[in-house]
């Protein structure tokens, strides 16, 4: 049914056989982080969403940092981690205000 991919010829030159070796690595590398960042910011939501106002804090304030980590090292676009932490700021502030009042 679905056609495989064909498979890549390896490279002749010694300078593109590392590059290849380089590449895998920053990959498996950069998909770590990645997956990190999304597991972050989904438990601040999932936090928001069960109304745990001192857990989502707590989780908030660690998704900031590894927000920050992803951006400076350039995974994710400085815009985006800032828009990111942005949302979930407002989130989780909304949550605060409407526990008091509740």
């Amino acid at each position: 049914m679905a056609t495989a991919k064909p498979k890549k010829k390896n490279p002749r030159l010694a300078s593109g056989r590392k590059r290849v070796r380089q590449d895998s690595k920053l990959n498996a590398a950069n998909t770590s982080l990645r997956s990190k960042y999304r597991t972050a910011v989904k438990n601040v939501e999932k936090a928001v969403a069960a109304g745990d106002k001192t857990k989502a804090t707590e989780l908030f304030a660690k998704a900031q940092s590894i927000v920050d980590t992803i951006a400076d090292k350039g995974i994710f676009h400085k815009n985006k981690a800032a828009r990111d932490k942005s949302r979930l700021s407002t989130k989780v502030k909304a949550l605060a205000l409407a526990t008091p009042a509740a």
